[in-house]
């Protein structure tokens, strides 16, 4: 809980200081319909593997300064030596393989693209279009993975994605607002 301008806003128990409260308070569970967003967010999720959330939003800007604004066409011609840079760039995850999974999931999205029209029919085809919501308690615990997570983590690796396991896609669906897990407690919860 925070005090703003007397009042107690209540978020949910993960988002307890910043850069965590503004993502919260402005994007998390929001659904999104734009691509690059989209990309950006599936990028953001799969460097965030074994590391805190925290880490990466704070890391955000470096993100989009080196991948060319998650413009997935553009990042799909990333080069090796462009790879080669990017790893050596404090401003985002040095990990090669995340950033490689980036280009070839840019390559992969943009085939998606062709085949559906844009990333965000395909994604939202999942759910019929209509974002799944739960009102769990605070004290309940989210689940790392779903049925619906697990369908989506399958159907991204066999069209070639890397980084989407279960449990990241999972977060990505919450990122993206294709599930909306606000807590009942959460301010957030009324909207």
């Amino acid at each position: 809980m925070v005090r703003t301008l007397g009042a107690l806003v209540q978020r949910c128990p993960w988002a307890t200081r910043e850069p965590e409260i503004a993502y919260h308070d402005s994007e998390w569970g929001v659904p999104q319909y734009d691509d690059r967003m989209l990309f950006e967010l599936l990028t953001l999720e799969g460097a965030q593997a074994g590391l805190s959330w925290e880490t990466i939003l704070k890391k955000r800007t470096g993100y989009r300064e080196l991948f060319a604004g998650f413009d997935p066409a553009a990042v799909a011609r990333f080069s090796a030596k462009r790879i080669d840079q990017l790893v050596a760039d404090p401003r985002i995850v040095r990990h090669r393989g995340k950033i490689e999974s980036t280009v070839a999931n840019a390559r992969a999205f943009r085939i998606v693209q062709d085949e559906y029209g844009s990333f965000a029919a395909y994604l939202w085809n999942f759910v019929d279009g209509t974002p799944v919501v739960t009102r769990r308690a605070a004290s309940e615990e989210l689940p790392s993975r779903t049925t619906l997570s697990d369908a989506v983590s399958v159907d991204l690796k066999r069209r070639g994605f890397t980084f989407v396991g279960s449990t990241i896609v999972y977060a990505y669906l919450q990122a993206t607002g294709v599930v909306d897990d606000h807590r009942s407690t959460c301010f957030r919860a009324a909207g």
